[in-house]
């Protein structure tokens, strides 16, 4: 990930202090606030903010969701990280109708959120969206929905298709079963299901079955990998 300019609102000082250095280790710019009035009086101050990492209940008289509002309403494409401690499905609704482009519910690991904002940080560029991806002897055509490897044709479903491209644009990085979840069957919250295991588990038998190499991978307690490094 490019190194990015981020306004991080939040009033808890453990966390703020937590999500600040870790994100300046990363090699990012943060500019912070503790309270809603100050990080609206940012968010709309002009500065090109490449990312809002925002909590949804701050003190000063001003919420999450009202800087969200406000940002939207002035034309602002800002992607902007919901922070919460409301886990409800309905919360998370709220915050994504407001205008938020993500919702991580509190405790969240670090890593986690910085995957997030990278993955924000690709929906936002302006560059043309690639469309033949490859991963060692593994490639798609987006514009043709045809699969191959080592040149052999592969038959997907429409949904692994949907799978194999979200990897392959996220090759060499680790995806966790929440961005599948959320990016391939568009769910905001956990259905308590293992829909996104058997998928896997299913495109890995078309794309690995009969090659030396496995290029899908389970990364244990985080995700899945797409990649053909050893």
């Amino acid at each position: 990930m490019g190194q990015m300019k981020i306004l991080l609102v939040e009033d808890n000082v453990q966390v703020a202090g937590f999500l600040k250095k870790g994100l300046t280790e990363a090699g990012h710019g943060v500019d912070s606030a503790d309270n809603g009035r100050d990080g609206m009086l940012l968010a709309l101050s002009g500065v090109a903010y490449d990312a809002v990492v925002l909590d949804r209940m701050l003190p000063g008289g001003v919420d999450g969701l009202s800087i969200v509002a406000a940002m939207r309403a002035t034309g602002s494409k800002v992607p902007v990280l919901i922070l919460s401690a409301l886990d409800a499905v309905d919360e998370r609704i709220r915050g994504l109708k407001a205008g938020g482009d993500d919702y991580v519910v509190k405790p969240f690991a670090f890593g986690e959120v910085l995957a997030r904002l990278e993955v924000l940080q690709r929906r936002t560029q302006t560059d043309p969206v690639t469309s033949s991806l490859r991963c060692g002897d593994l490639s798609i055509d987006v514009l043709s929905r045809k699969v191959s490897r080592g040149g052999k044709p592969i038959i997907l479903k429409p949904r692994e298709f949907k799978l194999l491209e979200y990897l392959m644009r996220h090759a060499d990085k680790v995806v966790t079963r929440t961005m599948l979840l959320e990016n391939i069957w568009d769910y905001h919250f956990d259905p308590q299901t293992n829909v996104v295991d058997v998928h896997v588990s299913k495109l890995r038998q078309k794309i690995d079955a009969g090659f030396d190499t496995s290029l899908l991978r389970t990364v244990r307690n985080a995700g899945y990998m797409l990649t053909a490094e050893a």
